[in-house]
């Protein structure tokens, strides 16, 4: 937890409205002084970027008002979930930097005590069991200007009440047949308190519970009650609970649970995290993987979090993403360029620079000595000397990018020409002498010589030569596949269907596009996972799971600057 607080302690800002809230909850001595939050994902799909931001802001306001924060599985609907889910999203909370310690929970295992609060509700005349299908409770409860209607079964007896609602948990009705109303207002303006649904009959396995339960309490029950069992002072959630917080409020009021002695939690609303180029909504998310539009839910163009790890973000710069973003009252969209800016800063000072070629194109530098290799001192990283140096090997036969030549240059262009002059960087000025082309009239090869008096670094290094080019000795290139991401969608909003079109329409065909042929500089072939490397010109690059011996597969994390942005404005 120290290294947690070390790195995340700034997440929250003193001027955070939930922050302010906890202030003066705190100055009233509230709840005894402390500060209890939780993070509550369904595990029913794995996390993306704007559970990210739910993460930060719990953890966050736990560990800066020197308190604790619960991670609880809301485990309440068994036909979607799955343990895949659970271990993702343990997974992906660790990977972000926080820690629940012991404090682990399930709403499951609370099932027993659910169940009891809900007959204590039926005691008290303030639930009911309901024959009506679901299409007819939706057809009772009216609309936003019209009250709805009773059920004919609100006024049956809480003995009545009690012994269905037992034989419902005993398996003696059909999957739909009935359920468990809570009696609050027909006529409430507010649809969620018409008398809404709290317990459903569902036979399915659940993931802890296997086959004990065939009855399940809904969320908006499970939820309050969880926090109230878990001693939550805090309940942060997002605006779209916002309508639900007098049924959160109801639900607490209405059992019998030693509030004094606990404390009382209280429900806060935030606008969740909307970003453009993409879609945030799971059912959206699980239908991509599904219908094998992705790879899977750790595709590096999805906004999941295992996505974004694959793709070679860092904890850091996600946290850093969450802070700037901050938290307010009103819902907005975040340019996913400032994701991105955050990562590239992050990885600016931590990221080796190397040297890749891409689409390489062969150099023999004629008056270079046959069969010589020279070992070159290159810099890790200008920008942290802390980083150090490290050797690279020069020969008569080297790659550089396909783009760095051109016969017919336009102005300005400072790379290599017939007869012009570039700086191979870390090493020699070369000069372009002859252009090699196959039957087909592509250039295939270049010859050059060399300067011998302009090393780097050298007494004459000093010529002033415009252009520099990256390249990898031939003899020493490791040949790997490299994966070039965009964003996963054309348009910045794809849930916008005012045109009748749907979200999957509006997928990027060019999101992904595979290099086989690169050619990387050697000490690559020590790459782990973990690493991330600038490759210089190119962008931000790491080590992709799928790479295995004889096979390096690296991913673009980033470009150096936002291409994207530049090629809409062209």
């Amino acid at each position: 937890m120290a290294s947690t607080e070390n790195e995340t302690g700034e997440i929250v800002s003193s001027g955070n409205f939930i922050q302010t809230i906890i202030n003066e909850d705190l100055e009233k001595g509230k709840n005894g002084g402390r500060v209890h939050t939780r993070f509550p994902p369904e595990p029913n799909g794995y996390l993306h970027i704007g559970h990210a931001k739910s993460i930060c802001l719990n953890f966050g306001l736990a560990v800066n008002n020197g308190g604790i924060c619960n991670l609880r599985f809301d485990d309440t609907n068994p036909s979607k979930e799955d343990v895949e889910y659970v271990d993702s999203i343990q997974a992906d909370v660790k990977w972000l930097g926080f820690d629940w310690e012991d404090r682990m929970f399930y709403a499951s295992d609370y099932f027993e005590q659910l169940y009891e609060f809900a007959v204590q509700l039926i005691k008290s005349g303030k639930a009911y069991v309901c024959d009506l299908s679901a299409q007819e409770i939706r057809e009772y409860r009216g609309t936003l200007t019209e009250p709805g209607k009773n059920s004919p079964y609100r006024d049956r007896s809480s003995e009545e009440n009690l012994d269905l609602f037992t034989r419902m948990r005993n398996g003696e009705f059909e999957d739909g047949s009935r359920v468990l109303r809570a009696k609050i207002d027909m006529a409430s303006p507010n649809l969620n308190m018409r008398d809404p649904v709290i317990y459903r009959i569902l036979r399915a396995t659940h993931h802890r519970t296997g086959d004990k339960w065939c009855i399940y309490p809904m969320y908006d029950y499970a939820h309050p009650l969880s926090d109230a069992v878990e001693d939550i002072t805090h309940s942060v959630c997002t605006l779209e609970f916002s309508d639900h917080r007098p049924l959160y409020d109801w639900c607490l009021d209405n059992i019998d649970y030693d509030a004094a002695t606990h404390g009382r939690p209280q429900q806060i609303e935030f606008a969740r995290l909307n970003l453009n180029y993409t879609v945030m909504s799971k059912r959206k998310l699980r239908e991509l993987v599904e219908k094998k539009y992705v790879s899977g839910w750790d595709d590096p163009r999805m906004p999941t979090v295992s996505g974004l790890r694959r793709r070679g973000y860092t904890p850091e710069s996600i946290r850093d993403f969450c802070t700037r973003i901050g938290v307010a009252k009103r819902d907005s969209t975040v340019d996913i360029a400032l994701l991105e800016h955050c990562v590239r800063e992050d990885l600016n000072l931590n990221a080796l620079r190397v040297m890749a070629v891409l689409r390489p194109l062969k150099v023999i530098i004629d008056n270079y000595p046959q069969g010589q290799v020279e070992w070159l001192e290159a810099e890790n990283n200008p920008e942290n000397p802390a980083m150090g140096t490290r050797q690279i090997p020069f020969s008569r036969e080297i790659f550089i990018e396909q783009e760095d030549f051109m016969e017919n240059p336009p102005k300005k262009f400072f790379r290599l020409t017939p007869g012009g002059e570039v700086r191979l960087k870390s090493a020699y000025i070369i000069k372009c002498e002859q252009v090699i082309k196959d039957e087909q009239g592509n250039i295939i090869e270049l010859h050059c010589s060399y300067d011998p008096d302009s090393k780097s670094g050298g007494a004459t290094s000093a010529r002033k030569i415009k252009g520099t080019s990256h390249w990898v000795s031939a003899a020493h290139a490791i040949p790997a596949e490299v994966r070039l991401y965009e964003h996963l969608f054309l348009t910045e909003d794809p849930d916008d269907e005012t045109d009748g079109s749907d979200y999957k329409s509006k997928l990027n065909p060019d999101s992904l596009q595979i290099l086989d042929n690169c050619m990387l500089e050697p000490g690559l072939a020590e790459a782990s996972v973990n690493d991330r490397y600038q490759f210089m010109r190119q962008g931000y690059f790491c080590l992709d799971p799928d790479t295995s011996p004889g096979k390096l597969v690296f991913n673009r994390i980033v470009s150096l600057r936002d291409s994207w942005a530049k090629a809409k404005k062209s």
